[in-house]
């Protein structure tokens, strides 16, 4: 419920006027939420809550995010579409190139599920059920995997938002120009570590940032160590090479994990901008 709750008071902070909506199974007398709901039971809560929004147009957030500026117009992209996500990240691993039915291409990777723009209509709700539906029937624990799969299939007019509204990267900060995006949305498992095998709880995004700095360089010189190679490799030929590493390993780092935020029976939000 703590991590449910600073997420949405990071948003009643920057924009106030949005009303949220929780689905939870946890007793919750908190203001910072417009609605409280029983969590809907299922083999993903989450996804059986989904269509069930009290809002026209929502905005889905997995607890592990921090909303850092006012969402301004991003509703308005349901104008034209019926849902909204962002590409996931560490796209060559073998986590997020896990496949489901259909054979889809590198360039159509997994979409991260964790921040979800959507709107009430026949379309959405029909997309909804049957993403329950190919949840269930694939037995992935994922539920990116048979949500790629049903966007590849389907003629659900969606989009894919800029990475500034789902940021799973603080770093990509240090390489942006200084008019290049507004960070918008965290969206960072480091805000829940504490409750996987760190005793330190991050709970704003600049602590988030210098600790992903530090797993950055970790991370690259694991590679190093693993293939020396790498220490003369160029700034592309490097990614070929971890990708070539990636290929022989069966361990995926359980820091770097994506998908649905929190441990089982996590409290999940939904966000609406006011008219």
């Amino acid at each position: 419920m703590a991590l449910a709750q600073q997420s949405a008071r990071s948003l009643k902070s920057v924009d106030p006027a949005c009303r949220i909506e929780i689905f939870t199974d946890q007793e919750c007398k908190d203001d910072c939420f417009d609605i409280v709901r029983s969590l809907i039971a299922g083999p993903s809560p989450k996804l059986a809550c989904l269509p069930h929004t009290s809002f026209e147009r929502t905005l889905y957030l997995d607890c592990d995010t921090l909303v850092l500026a006012a969402l301004g117009d991003l509703f308005d992209i349901l104008d034209r579409f019926e849902l909204a996500v962002a590409h996931d990240v560490r796209r060559t691993s073998q986590l997020i190139r896990e496949k489901g039915r259909h054979c889809v291409p590198y360039a159509f990777p997994q979409m991260n599920a964790g921040v979800i723009l959507y709107r009430r209509s026949e379309e959405t709700q029909r997309f909804l059920q049957s993403w329950q539906h190919q949840y269930i029937e694939l037995g992935v624990k994922r539920d990116q995997v048979s949500f790629r799969d049903l966007l590849w299939s389907s003629d659900l007019r969606f989009y894919v938002l800029p990475p500034e509204f789902n940021l799973r990267r603080m770093t990509m900060l240090d390489a942006w120009e200084p008019l290049d995006a507004r960070p918008t949305i965290m969206h960072s498992h480091r805000l829940l570590q504490h409750l996987r095998h760190d005793d330190r709880r991050l709970t704003d995004p600049i602590s988030v940032h210098l600790a992903e700095r530090l797993a950055l360089t970790e991370e690259w010189q694991r590679e190093v160590d693993r293939d020396p190679m790498m220490s003369e490799a160029d700034s592309i030929s490097r990614f070929y090479l971890a990708e070539t590493h990636e290929t022989t390993r069966s361990d995926e780092p359980d820091d770097q994990s994506s998908g649905s935020a929190g441990p089982s029976g996590c409290v999940r939000e939904f966000e609406k901008r006011e008219p």
